[in-house]
C-alpha cells in the first residue's frame, strides 16, 4: 500500500473511530529507522496510534490475524466477544464476515506476523522486522504478553522481551544504536509520545534486553498513569531514565 493511501485510510479511521490528542509530538524523530512501543489497551491501541502518530509504521499483529484460516476464530475471541460483547453463534458469524475483510487489509499494510511460542518463525518476523528498519522506516510494536492478567491501574499486561532483539541484530548489521520511542495509549482519548530508550551494545546480551524490556514498560505504565491523574491536554512528555 502506497504512503499516500495509507495516510487517506488512516483519516478516515481518525475522523470516525479516534479522533483523540496527541501529547508529546516533539519528541517523535524525524527519520527512521525507529521502533514504536506502545500499550494494546484492547482494540483500541493500534487504531489510537495509527490514527495519532503521523508517521508511515509497519506493524507486528499476532500471525493469526493475516492467515485466512485462522483469523475468524481470533476475532471471535479477541474483538467479537471481548469487544462488542456479541455472544455464540453471532459472534462466530460476524467474525467469519469480518475476516473477509480484515485479513486482506493487514496485508496490505504490510504488517509482520508474530508467532508465539514459535521460535523458528519467530525468526521470519525479525528478518521482515530488520528488512523495514534498513529500509529507514518504523515499526509498531505492542509487546503485551494477552494471555497474562491485566494490572488493575492501567490495564497493561506485562511485556514480551522479544523486541529488544531487534537493537542486538540492527547494530550487528549496521553498527548503529537503534531507538525504541515509548508511546502510551489512554481511553480518554490521548497518545503520550515519550523520548527514546536506545539499544547499548556494550551491556551483556541478556541484560540490555530485560533493561529495554523494563524500561519501555514502566515508562508507559508512569505516562499512561499521568494522563489519568492530570489529564491529556494538561500532561507533558514523560522524559525516561536511561539506567
Amino acid at each position: 500500500m502506497q504512503d499516500g493511501l495509507y495516510q487517506f485510510i488512516v483519516g478516515i479511521l481518525d475522523l470516525f473511530l479516534w479522533g483523540g490528542e496527541l501529547v508529546g509530538e516533539e519528541n517523535l524523530p524525524r527519520r527512521g529507522p525507529a521502533v514504536f512501543i506502545a500499550n494494546h489497551l484492547e482494540s483500541t491501541g493500534p487504531i489510537a496510534v495509527a490514527c495519532s502518530i503521523p508517521l508511515r509504521m509497519y506493524s507486528w499483529v499476532v500471525a493469526d490475524m493475516v492467515d485466512e484460516e485462522r483469523a475468524a476464530a481470533w476475532l471471535k475471541w479477541d474483538f467479537v466477544e471481548r469487544t462488542l460483547h456479541l455472544k455464540p453463534p453471532t459472534s462466530a458469524w460476524v467474525a467469519r464476515r469480518l475476516s473477509r475483510i480484515t485479513v486482506p487489509f493487514l496485508r496490505s499494510l504490510g504488517c509482520i506476523p508474530v508467532y508465539k511460542g514459535n521460535y523458528d518463525r519467530m525468526v521470519d518476523t525479525l528478518r521482515l522486522s530488520m528488512d523495514v528498519l534498513q529500509q529507514d522506516k518504523f515499526l509498531l510494536v505492542f509487546p503485551e504478553d494477552l494471555l497474562l492478567p491485566a494490572d488493575p491501574e492501567t490495564h497493561m499486561k506485562p511485556f514480551q522481551r522479544s523486541f529488544a532483539r531487534l537493537g542486538e541484530m540492527y547494530h550487528e548489521v549496521t553498527g548503529k544504536r537503534l531507538e525504541f520511542y515509548p508511546l502510551a495509549v489512554h481511553p480518554t482519548g490521548v497518545v503520550m509520545v515519550g523520548e527514546p530508550v536506545t539499544f547499548d551494545p556494550l551491556n551483556a546480551v541478556g541484560l540490555e534486553r530485560h533493561r529495554l524490556k523494563n524500561l519501555l514498560e514502566n515508562t508507559i505504565r508512569s505516562m499512561y498513569l499521568r494522563v489519568e491523574h492530570n489529564g491529556g491536554s494538561e500532561v507533558a512528555a514523560l522524559t525516561p531514565q536511561h539506567k
